[in-house]
């Protein structure tokens, strides 16, 4: 390993750990979640009615959005709010949507491991606004998530 620059130092190593956090991630032989740092973050995040802000936490929940079902139509409002040509005028609906993302960011399930081995199953939803899928699998427990996806549509409001 030296030949190729590559050096480790043993105090910063860790074997046998049952879980490992890693980009603000948790991942376990369970799967993946959010990690709660992360999810205490997003509870105390005070929205404010500026656009820097607005950006800051868009960039954060984009971070996780496969996590969130059906991310891209729930942050369409806050999305459409930052066109070059849209007023930035702070409304209720704005706020319903990041309360909503705060939601479901602070509830989202642990999304599994995929098993080469077992059957998938995409299930996918469209509307006006985006389209979306989730991947899952079959586990002994039931159906479970592997990753959320979705798009928003553009030229749509």
């Amino acid at each position: 390993m030296a030949a190729k620059r590559f050096y480790v130092k043993l105090s910063k190593i860790e074997f046998a750990l049952e879980k490992v956090q890693f980009l603000g991630h948790m991942v376990s032989s369970q799967g993946v979640h959010i990690d709660p740092k992360k999810i205490e973050a997003v509870c105390t995040w005070k929205t404010s009615e500026n656009v820097k802000e607005l950006q800051l936490f868009l960039g954060f929940a984009n971070y996780y959005n496969r996590f969130v079902p059906q991310y891209a139509k729930i942050a369409t409002p806050l999305t459409n709010l930052l066109k070059k040509n849209m007023p930035y005028k702070w409304e209720p609906k704005y706020q319903e949507a990041v309360e909503q993302l705060k939601q479901v960011l602070t509830s989202a399930h642990v999304l599994i491991l995929p098993d080469p081995e077992r059957d998938f199953l995409i299930e996918a939803d469209a509307s006006d606004q985006a389209v979306g899928a989730v991947l899952m699998q079959y586990q002994e427990n039931g159906l479970q998530p592997i990753a959320y996806l979705s798009k928003k549509l553009h030229g749509q409001n």
